[in-house]
């Protein structure tokens, strides 16, 4: 159901800024609170995704007032959140360090989305060379029962012409 994802991930942002917020004045680097902040961005992307995800809910869910702004005040208290979390860390760590975590995410996002891309185009040049394969091996086979099956006929004719000749001779 889309309003208990939007709950999970609402609540995970809750909790993971509420941890930060406990601990980042104690947090000797950044490392400390990894996890949490990683827990803040799985929960806003749950927001997010809730938010965008309509099907197998009925129109009423879909549609219903409460559900429209439910979804639109988790995605703007998630957003909210974030910007909180990105004052805190650049107070504590220096500014830009935010900004940092951001550039340095979406750069792993991006290699990750790059690896899955390049090991998809293996995995389908693969599977046309395998076809290529079989094809060729499918060719060569029907080739060599043409063959045999050609040098079978002519055994069988000959063989008919040998009987047929030697019919006449007896004769």
């Amino acid at each position: 159901m889309v309003v208990a994802e939007v709950l999970t991930g609402i609540s995970l942002v809750k909790a993971s800024v509420d941890f930060i917020k406990s601990n980042i004045s104690t947090c000797q680097d950044i490392g400390q609170i990894a996890s949490q902040i990683d827990d803040l961005f799985a929960g806003e992307k749950q927001v997010q995704q809730a938010r965008a995800k309509k099907s197998g809910s009925s129109l009423g869910d879909q549609f219903g007032v409460d559900t429209v702004a439910k979804e639109m005040i988790d995605a703007k208290l998630a957003a909210e959140q974030l910007r909180e979390v990105a004052t805190m860390v650049d107070m504590r760590f220096g500014h830009g360090t935010w900004s940092g975590i951001l550039a340095e995410r979406a750069k792993r996002i991006s290699e990750a989305k790059e690896a899955e891309a390049a090991a998809r185009r293996e995995k389908i040049k693969r599977s046309n060379e395998m076809e290529e394969s079989i094809k060729i091996a499918l060719g060569v086979f029907l080739l060599i029962a043409a063959v045999v099956g050609l040098f079978v006929f002519l055994m069988f004719s000959v063989a008919m012409a040998v009987q047929i000749d030697h019919g006449r001779a007896i004769s």
